[in-house]
């Protein structure tokens, strides 16, 4: 007799799951993990809290599957520069990226942010681990990208620091800086501003050595 493999969830299974994790998404990037709860969760789900508990075990559990999808979506960027390509083109898309999603995905950006502010009690190994094995392979790209003279001598770990700064400042910052901007929307000059500043950083002048 054939055993049968694990049962694929429903299409409701699938979208009450969907529902829960975007309500903690929304929850959990507003309070925080500690200000939030599974009633609130619920609530902003549209579900009852038995039902809830159907698909997560726990508060704790819901919030450690966004995290880890936040993780993985947060290290797919970097994870595409090429180094076989040109350095300062490279690490521009690389920028945008950082910043398209700071525009279209605010809250996982401040979930992030409330994480680390809190000691990253949940993902402090993939921090030290993960993040920073691939971060340091960044690295090297770019002290050879250096070495050959295709880019500015910078400080790769500073370099990668001042783009998540000056990107994800836009999510995590966001009613500051539209505090100071008033209607005007700050994506509409953050791109051009952010490829000058690191064109003119990177970018080799003619018969320099």
């Amino acid at each position: 007799m054939t055993k049968s493999g694990p049962k694929s969830d429903t299409r409701i299974q699938k979208k009450n799951r969907a529902a829960i994790l975007s309500a903690g998404l929304m929850v959990f990037s507003q309070f925080g993990f500690r200000g939030s709860t599974l009633d609130l969760v619920a609530e902003e789900a549209g579900l009852s809290k038995p039902n809830l508990l159907y698909y997560f075990r726990s508060k704790d559990a819901i919030y450690t599957a966004l995290l880890a999808k936040l993780l993985e979506d947060w290290l797919e960027p970097l994870r595409e520069i090429n180094a076989d390509g040109d350095p300062v083109e490279e690490l521009l898309a690389y920028s945008k990226r950082k910043l398209d999603m700071s525009q279209h995905y605010p809250r996982e950006s401040r979930l992030f942010a409330n994480e680390i502010i809190q000691g990253a009690p949940r993902i402090g190994d993939v921090l030290r681990g993960e993040l920073r094995e691939l971060v340091d392979e960044i690295a090297v790209v770019i002290n050879g990208w250096v070495a050959a003279g295709r880019i500015n001598k910078v400080d790769p770990y500073h370099l990668i620091f001042s783009i998540w700064a000056q990107t994800q400042h836009y999510a995590d910052f966001d009613v500051q800086v539209r505090a100071i901007l008033g209607e005007t929307d700050p994506f509409d000059g953050a791109e051009h501003h952010l490829e000058a500043m690191l064109r003119g950083l990177l970018t080799p002048q003619v018969g320099q050595k």
